[in-house]
């Protein structure tokens, strides 16, 4: 993760900087976009929210066959208090797992599928291609570090497809109880026209939401990915 203070970004230079990095990504949920710029996603919460983006541990939109490299956000209003986002690392995840388990799950696959939180969460309509749904590695290889990472999250994660579900269930259960810990997290505390930036493919956040009924807004680009792999 970076973390930037005291920035004032126009749509298009928060573009530009995503691009310097490349291919920016459509989110899936882009219909909540500034016009015209259908790159950038709005994060905004407020009285009327029922739920609020990224309040589940995850990794963004990790249900893609090919999930973002990375995230970029910028929020320009934030509540008197709270609405930090919180980051672990999947390094550490993965490090601190008992050979045992690291030799049980290397080579396991997961389904991440979009429909439970994109439809089930927040009551988008079916796209004409259906929401995003994918298998990956539950250990994947960083493709730049070459270091294994933890990759499931209590977001999208459905089940690992090697086990029986009462397998699945009790394994992936314990995997993102396990991703949350503490002593692998780093708390970023926002200031109006802060930027944080950080790699999807060895992180995962969680924006805190205990500022209701106050207003947090803001608005994020994601760069496009590869696909998740596994090398022992």
């Amino acid at each position: 993760m970076i973390f930037f203070r005291d920035q004032h970004l126009s749509h298009d230079q928060h573009k530009s900087f995503g691009r310097l990095f490349g291919n920016l990504a459509l989110h899936p949920a882009s219909r909540h976009s500034p016009e015209g710029h259908p790159e950038i996603l709005t994060i905004h919460a407020d009285e009327n929210s029922k739920h609020v983006a990224g309040e589940e541990w995850h990794s963004d939109v990790s249900c893609d066959a090919n999930p973002p490299m990375g995230s970029i956000l910028y929020l320009t209003e934030i509540p008197p208090a709270g609405g930090d986002t919180l980051f672990a690392s999947m390094y550490a995840a993965y490090d601190r797992l008992s050979p045992p388990i690291q030799a049980l799950i290397e080579g396991l696959t997961a389904t991440h599928d979009g429909e439970p939180v994109y439809r089930g969460r927040f009551g988008y309509a079916l796209p004409e291609k259906g929401f995003p749904l994918a298998e990956h590695p539950v250990v994947r290889t960083h493709p730049v570090t070459g270091r294994k990472a933890l990759f499931v999250n209590g977001n999208f994660t459905t089940r690992i497809n090697e086990l029986s579900r009462l397998e699945s269930d009790a394994l992936l259960q314990m995997l993102c109880r396990h991703a949350e810990t503490p002593e692998f997290q780093c708390r970023f505390r926002w200031q109006p026209d802060s930027v944080a930036f950080w790699d999807n493919r060895c992180v995962q956040h969680h924006a805190m939401w205990d500022y209701y009924p106050q207003r947090r807004h803001g608005y994020r680009v994601t760069i496009e990915g590869d696909k998740p792999f596994y090398q022992a």
